[in-house]
């Protein structure tokens, strides 16, 4: 798998569905790529941890990137958004992005399809794991 489409990403609300959903890509061999559905919004997950693998320095630069390029920050005065916030790197990213799991906040469930989606792409590359 290349990539995930936003609509083939999965959701889950439930301890339940999200012990089914690793158990289901660990038996697949494949990262976790999914979206939670949380009391204060949608929340894109990834994790490798049951491959006994993470992403390797280039392959978490890329994630990030690509976060934050989905992710614009506001700056004052430009009329528009420009860039992360060059002091936060969560709050540029939305969240926490390690090399074996990750959790990005989104305010919709579309936007957490279309992160997810993007991000797959990475989590997906195996050429990007060590």
């Amino acid at each position: 798998m290349d990539q995930l489409s936003p609509h083939h990403v999965p959701v889950y609300e439930t301890h339940e569905q999200r012990r089914r959903l690793w158990e289901h890509c660990a038996e697949r061999d494949q990262p976790v790529v999914a979206i939670r559905n949380g009391q204060r919004g949608y929340i894109v997950r990834y994790d490798l941890q049951h491959l006994g693998t993470e992403l390797g320095a280039g392959g978490l630069d890329l994630l990030r990137e690509r976060a934050r390029d989905w992710r614009p920050y506001p700056t004052a005065g430009t009329g528009g958004t420009v860039g992360a916030d060059p002091l936060s790197e969560a709050e540029g990213i939305g969240g926490e992005a390690g090399p074996v799991s990750g959790s990005l906040h989104t305010g919709s469930e579309d936007d957490a399809r279309l992160l997810a989606s993007r991000l797959s792409a990475v989590v997906f590359d195996d050429s990007h794991w060590q």
